[in-house]
C-alpha cells in the first residue's frame, strides 16, 4: 500500500489463528491502521491478496460485515445521541444480537446510557465502542485501543471481557499502546515498523533472550556524548547497552552484584547520578525499543 511515494506497508505476511487474541502493535507511522482498514475492507490493498473468515473484504464485503465487529478508536457514534439510543440501534441491525441491558452493565455504561454521546467521558466513549463492536455476537472483533482513557477498574473489567468473548471463540485482533495490555492479553503477538512485521511470537517468546535480566537505568541528567559505548567497556563482554532517551538506558547481561557495583561507579566517575536503577525481566517495551528504536507513542 502506497500513498504518493510513501510505502505504508511493505510485503507485509501474518495470519490471525481463530479464536485467539492477537495483537498488532507499532509505533506511529509503521503501517498497522492502513492494514487493518485493509482488513476491515475500508481500503482495497494495491497490491497483494487479503481474506478474513476466508472472504475477500472487498469483493465480499456484503457476507463478512455482519460476521465481524469493529471497535474504532475514536468516534462512530453521532454526537448527541444517547448511549442506551447507539447501541439499542447497532442491536437493532443484527439478526441475533447480545442483550444490550446485559452487556451496559457489564461494561459500565448502565449510569451514563441517557448521557449523550459528546458529553461522555473518553473512558466511556471506549467504553461504548466495545460494546458496538461485540453487540452483533461477531465471529472476529477488531478492537483498536480499547482502554484509552479508562480508569483501572474499567481497564480490568474490559481485559476480562476481552478473556470471555476468546473463550466463547470470538477471535480478537487487538492495537494498542499499552505493553502490559498486550502482554496480558494475547496469545500472539505481531510487531510492525516500516510497513512491515519485524518480530512475531508469544509474549513468553519475545521476551525470552537466554540472559538473566535487564538492568534499566535512569539518571539526573543527560548522559555525556558517548555513554553507551563507555558503559559497555566499563561492563565488558557479554553486555548490550542501548540508550532509550537523554537520561536512560538498558543494560542486558549478567545480573549480579557485580555487575549493579560498575554500573554505579561508572555514573559516579561520569558525574551522573542514579535516579533509578531497576533489575528485572526483559519485559515487553524493552524489546518493542529494542527492534524499533522508538517508543509506542500515545
Amino acid at each position: 500500500m502506497r500513498y504518493g511515494d510513501k510505502v505504508a506497508v511493505d510485503g507485509l505476511s501474518l495470519e490471525v489463528a481463530r479464536g485467539s487474541i492477537t495483537a498488532v502493535l507499532g509505533p506511529n507511522g509503521a503501517g498497522k491502521t492502513t492494514v487493518l482498514e485493509t482488513c476491515e475492507g475500508y481500503r482495497a490493498p494495491q497490491q497483494g491478496t487479503v481474506r478474513v473468515l476466508g472472504l475477500d473484504p472487498q469483493r465480499d464485503r456484503a457476507r463478512l460485515l455482519p460476521r465481524i465487529g469493529v471497535m474504532l478508536q475514536a468516534g462512530g457514534a453521532w454526537s448527541g445521541v444517547r448511549a442506551h439510543e447507539m447501541l439499542a440501534h447497532m442491536a437493532s441491525l443484527h439478526a441475533h444480537p447480545l442483550d444490550t441491558a446485559m452487556l451496559s452493565e457489564r461494561l459500565g455504561l448502565a449510569d451514563c446510557g441517557k448521557t449523550p454521546y459528546r458529553r461522555l467521558s473518553g473512558g466511556q466513549q471506549q467504553r461504548l465502542g466495545l460494546a458496538i463492536a461485540l453487540v452483533g455476537r461477531p465471529e472476529l472483533v477488531f478492537v483498536d485501543e480499547p482502554t484509552a482513557g479508562m480508569d483501572p477498574q474499567a481497564r480490568r473489567t474490559t481485559w476480562e471481557l476481552l478473556e470471555e468473548v476468546r473463550a466463547d471463540g470470538v477471535t480478537v485482533v487487538l492495537t494498542t499502546h499499552h505493553m502490559d495490555e498486550a502482554e496480558h492479553l494475547a496469545d500472539l503477538i505481531h510487531i510492525l515498523d516500516r510497513g512491515t512485521v519485524i518480530a512475531s511470537g508469544t509474549p513468553g517468546e519475545l521476551t525470552r533472550d537466554g540472559r538473566t535480566a535487564t538492568i534499566r537505568l535512569v539518571v539526573n541528567r543527560p548522559f555525556p556524548d558517548g555513554a553507551p559505548e563507555s558503559l559497555r567497556a566499563e561492563l565488558g563482554p557479554g553486555t548490550e547497552v542501548r540508550q532509550l532517551d537523554d537520561v536512560s538506558m538498558l543494560i542486558h547481561g549478567p545480573a549480579d552484584s557485580m555487575t549493579l557495583g560498575r554500573v554505579s561507579r561508572w555514573c559516579e566517575e561520569h558525574d551522573v547520578l542514579p535516579q533509578t536503577l531497576n533489575l528485572g525481566q526483559r519485559n515487553l517495551e524493552d524489546v518493542f525499543l529494542e527492534l524499533t528504536g522508538r517508543e509506542l507513542a500515545t
